[in-house]
């Protein structure tokens, strides 16, 4: 009998992987610690074996298998052992079967890959009587605390960029945390990195080398976060040497990181995931099942939260779009009547509440009909667009351009007696008269001023430039008049 078998003497283990080489590599590397290995292709035949032979320890490498396929079934080979030891050897990549076969019954894992002595490590503390004990009550009760306080960092859901950096900075209080940080998809499909929070000053686009574009980046099958974000799995590293990138393993080193978890957002109505929450310790043990499900728990109520707020985010969008959709013009992309109509009566009361001067401009296109039945209506839009944006571009910041109808124009201007006024139209008139307008001739303009006098109200201000307007146009048109008092 050789010496490891003496050290484990009587020990029955089965070994459970569909790929013949692994079974072999097993076999080759844990075979002597077992009196006797059993090695399985399948969950049939593993439970055929469970079924007629007692079983020390089952050992079930995760590598190959489907989780949408086996789960199942492993979970009832768990079951089956009805809390005997089993170890689970789990990719890093796919962590997110951990949880789910826990759900089954008690588990250990271990996660690859693993070197051989790593491997031989795992296998003999669950052979010998040195399982490491369940985690203390403790350290649940912190991640459940940790989920309280995700819960009040979520209550002021109307600013986006206010709740990322709340989430991480509650998740960076959770005992042994390192850093965390929030990955987030964009709507163009742009993973970036969104927030992040240390005690330390750490800073992870240093070892990420970009904070955008992240699902083009070369560490996405590396890095947890990255990971998780792009499969919707949990992505468990408790070595940074497992990553299969030496760079990135030195760098979480360097950084003081020796366990990193990723855990993915629910997903979005399309289906893809929304990103991941990542929190990296300071060293490496293992979780419970009740703190891998409180960890499930913490993305689910980010991935809650974020949506909120994403809501909150696309209301105040869209009341922007319909308050412009309300007071613009769609032609001209000017303020549209009813519009002008309020922030006239806003300027009249200011005006006479600090007794400042207003003046009001009204002008309209000359002979526009003719423009329309000679060249075409789309010729005509063309020139109201012109004329708008030649307009526009000559006023002052204060001043408001309004489409009162057709192609009759409002000018409102603040803080302008009369004469500044004149002077204001005879310029606009002067650089209309001299613009190109595609389609047509050059076209002309006329133009009414009035400024508001003591106790005028918006309604009679309209009336008499109006009046001003007209008699422009019967002047000849092409000139600007002053409205009388």
């Amino acid at each position: 009998m050789s010496q490891a078998a003496e050290q484990y003497p009587s020990r029955i283990g089965l070994f459970l992987n569909p790929v013949a080489q692994r079974r072999v590599d097993f076999q080759q590397v844990s075979g002597e610690q077992f009196e006797r290995l059993y090695l399985a292709d399948g969950t049939e035949q593993a439970s055929d074996l469970l079924s007629h032979q007692q079983v020390d320890l089952l050992v079930i490498d995760l590598e190959r298998f489907d989780r949408s396929f086996d789960l199942a079934a492993i979970g009832q080979l768990i079951a089956l052992r009805e809390g005997a030891r089993t170890l689970v050897l789990c990719p890093f990549a796919c962590s997110g079967w951990l949880p789910e076969l826990m759900a089954f019954g008690p588990v250990s894992y271990a996660i690859t890959p693993l070197v051989d002595d790593g491997l031989r490590q795992a296998v003999a503390a669950h052979i010998s009587d040195d399982v490491p004990a369940a985690p203390r009550v403790a350290e649940l009760r912190d991640l459940l605390a940790a989920c309280a306080r995700l819960q009040d960092a979520m209550t002021d859901v109307d600013d986006f960029d206010k709740v990322v950096d709340q989430v991480c900075v509650a998740l960076c209080a959770i005992p042994g945390v390192l850093h965390a940080s929030l990955f987030h998809l964009k709507d163009g499909g742009d993973l970036q990195l969104e927030a992040q929070h240390s005690a330390t000053g750490m800073n992870l686009a240093r070892i990420l080398h970009r904070t955008d574009r992240l699902l083009q980046s070369p560490l996405r099958h590396a890095f947890p976060g990255l990971l998780a974000s792009c499969t919707g799995e949990i992505a468990l590293l408790d070595a940074p040497a497992k990553s299969g990138d030496p760079e990135l393993a030195i760098a979480l080193m360097d950084a003081g990181a020796e366990m990193v978890i990723g855990l993915p957002l629910p997903v979005s109505r399309a289906g893809a995931a929304r990103g991941s929450l990542c929190l990296m310790f300071r060293a490496a043990r293992q979780f419970s099942p009740d703190e891998l499900a409180t960890f499930v728990r913490l993305a689910q109520l980010t991935g809650f939260g974020l949506r909120m707020a994403e809501m909150s985010r696309e209301n105040e969008q869209l009341l922007g779009r319909l308050t412009h959709m309300a007071t613009t013009d769609a032609l001209t992309c000017v303020a549209n009547r009813r519009h002008g109509e309020y922030l006239l009566e806003l300027e009249v009361r200011r005006s006479r509440r600090y007794k400042l001067p207003l003046a009001l401009i009204a002008f309209d296109i000359d002979r526009f009909k003719a423009i329309n039945d000679r060249y075409g209506h789309p010729v005509g839009d063309a020139a109201l667009r012109v004329v708008a944006e030649v307009t526009q571009a000559g006023l002052r910041n204060s001043d408001v351009l309004v489409r009162s109808g057709g192609e009759e124009f409002l000018i409102i201007a603040p803080h302008t007696s009369a004469i500044d006024a004149l002077k204001m139209a005879e310029k606009i008139r002067m650089v209309i008269a001299d613009s190109d307008i595609p389609g047509c001739d050059r076209l002309t303009i006329s133009l009414g001023v009035a400024q508001l006098s003591d106790q005028e109200s918006a309604d009679a201000l309209t009336l008499r430039v109006d009046a001003a307007l007209a008699r422009a146009k019967r002047a000849g048109r092409n000139c600007v008049e002053l409205a009388m008092q």
